[in-house]
């Protein structure tokens, strides 16, 4: 008898290492989707935790005291800024007023009906 395994004994020792090889990947791409389903779920409770924005922003000066414009909530202006804090409809009003310049983007004023010529 010699000492070389069979052709069957091999193609069985081949197939062992082949489910093994798969069972791992298999165990490795679990993980994965279960990582990223507990991603997803994160984001979709962040979305739902996240307060709504607010309707109108205050923009204020790099002092930090004088208020530089008026926006929308929405406005993509204001959120460059990085200086703006949320207002109620009578802050703005007053603002605007007294003077304080309306966003040109999002047209605060025009949303409140203060424009003297439409």
């Amino acid at each position: 008898m010699s000492d070389q395994p069979s052709r069957l004994e091999l193609l069985r020792f081949a197939r062992r290492v082949v489910v093994q090889q798969a069972t791992a990947a298999v165990r490795q791409l679990d993980g994965w989707i279960a990582d990223e389903e507990r991603r997803e779920a994160e984001r979709r409770r962040g979305e739902e935790m996240r307060p709504p924005p607010p309707d109108w922003l205050l923009q204020y000066g790099l002092n930090r005291k004088n208020v530089d414009a008026v926006h929308a909530g929405d406005c993509w202006a204001a959120t460059k800024s990085g200086r703006c804090r949320p207002a109620s409809r009578e802050q703005v009003v007053e603002a605007l007023r007294h003077g304080v310049l309306a966003c040109v983007h999002c047209r605060p004023d025009a949303a409140l009906g203060l424009l003297d010529n439409p």
